[in-house]
């Protein structure tokens, strides 16, 4: 069966890596000797327990994060996030400050404009999203609740390279698409999110990370499964948690781990996306990548073709070479390799020589 395989480039849900999904398959029918599944154990038995609390100890651990920082596991997705988020921490008097990169950072500020708590600090909007927005483009409200960033923007295969100063604000981040891809200091950030299924498990659950402080008292006149304390009070587990999904993050932590942490997956993930950019660079022109050279994503690399028939016909062909999921969001058109922590190296090496290869036929 894995021999029939193919090198997974969607966007999400995405490639998991394969030892995972080994284990699992393994552990299918009698988790830990339990005679059951570990989707008919109760979320309430100690069997799932220790899942669950190492799974956040894992993600802690690969953070550098301290005590201080609290894990949640949350349904709904990340669009869900966006309407939490202001109703939990914005107000009229304390907006939230929304940096405009993308796509879903607009959907974010989006919740936010319908409450009637965000204005916008940056915009990339006018170059089609093509850059990251800069420190010096940033007009942060002092009086903001919070400033918020998409750091990975999917669709558009751009990417934060900076942690922004925001001069005491707190600052909040969807990292949906890059989390646990490279270390960074987030001990800067004050609330993180992430809907895994792009990079750290099968969709179904948001990972968050945030101060506890921030999580201790939420709105007493929100209801009670959109307040954030009720998840950090009762450890994510007010109701039946997805815990499947869980599992499988923990699981994909544990992995990272022994692959050596987040410095050993960004050395890796930057040398898989240099094999695809070094072919659109050099193409002539024949490949145009969507990002700026430096804004560019190591985990989504977007581009396009000289035309929409060249561009269905690289869909065609790349399938055919069990390439599969590289055409592009309707929004930018062309093609997107998203190539996660799952991705191995084998398989954006194949992509850049089929690119290659495709050139020279059609170029």
């Amino acid at each position: 069966m894995e021999a029939e395989r193919v090198y997974n480039f969607n966007p999400g849900p995405s490639t998991l890596p394969l030892e995972v999904l080994r284990e699992a398959q393994e552990e299918f029918l009698n988790f830990n000797a339990s005679g059951m599944s570990i989707l008919e154990i109760s979320h309430r038995a100690p069997e799932y327990d220790e899942v669950h609390n190492k799974a956040k100890a894992d993600i802690k651990e690969l953070m550098g994060l301290e005590d201080d920082y609290e894990v949640l596991f949350i349904q709904g997705g990340a669009s869900l996030q966006f309407a939490m988020l202001p109703m939990n921490f914005a107000t009229k008097e304390h907006p939230g400050s929304y940096v405009l990169s993308g796509s879903f950072a607009t959907k974010a500020y989006e919740e936010a404009a319908i409450l009637g708590v965000g204005e916008v600090a940056a915009s990339s909007k006018e170059v089609n999203f093509k850059h990251i927005p800069t420190q010096e483009e940033l007009k942060i409200n002092p009086q903001a609740a919070y400033v918020h960033l998409c750091y990975n923007n999917t669709i558009y295969g751009t990417e934060f390279h900076y942690i922004p100063d925001t001069k005491g604000v707190p600052l909040f981040a969807d990292m949906s698409s890059d989390i646990l891809s490279r270390p960074l200091d987030f001990k800067k950030f004050d609330f993180i999110y992430a809907g895994v299924q792009k990079n750290l498990g099968p969709a179904g659950v948001v990972l968050v990370i945030a101060k506890k402080s921030l999580l201790e008292n939420s709105p007493k006149t929100l209801p009670t499964m959109l307040r954030y304390d009720t998840f950090y009070r009762k450890n994510s587990l007010y109701n039946t948690p997805p815990a499947f999904c869980i599992y499988m993050v923990g699981k994909t932590a544990a992995w990272l781990k022994k692959q050596g942490g987040l410095s050993a997956m960004a050395e890796r993930n930057q040398k898989k996306a240099k094999l695809i950019y070094d072919v659109i660079d050099a193409s002539g022109g024949f490949y145009r990548g969507h990002a700026d050279p430096d804004s560019r994503s190591y985990m989504n690399v977007t581009f396009r073709l000289p035309s929409e028939e060249l561009e269905k016909k690289f869909v065609a062909e790349a399938k055919a070479q069990k390439l599969c999921g590289v055409k592009g969001h309707r929004s930018v058109g062309g093609m997107r390799a998203s190539i996660y922590n799952a991705m191995p190296y084998e398989g954006c090496a194949a992509l850049a020589d089929f690119m290659g290869d495709f050139c020279r036929k059609n170029g």
